[in-house]
């Protein structure tokens, strides 16, 4: 069974109907996690630790949905060889 992990990390954004970040060099990093169910307890976390700031905004990042080994790869990654 693949291992499905998953990336939290939020910071300031320009707009906060927007996902574009302010300044990228001070995005918060806050971990990957081994399942969804981790990955949102410590999103909630973070997002209601900055619940204050309208323009600050927490995002979870699906990364086994960027790697899958069953499709051919792109070119970038024959780049790579």
């Amino acid at each position: 069974m693949a291992q499905r992990l998953h990336f939290v990390f939020g910071g300031e954004l320009i707009d906060p109907q927007g996902t574009q970040f302010r300044n990228p060099d001070d995005i918060h990093m806050v971990g990957i996690f081994p399942d969804y169910k981790s990955a949102f307890a410590a999103w909630k976390a973070e997002a209601q630790r900055t619940v204050d700031s309208a323009h600050t905004r927490y995002f979870i990042a699906h990364l086994h949905r960027l790697r899958d080994e069953e499709r051919e790869v792109s070119p970038t990654e024959e780049l790579g060889n």
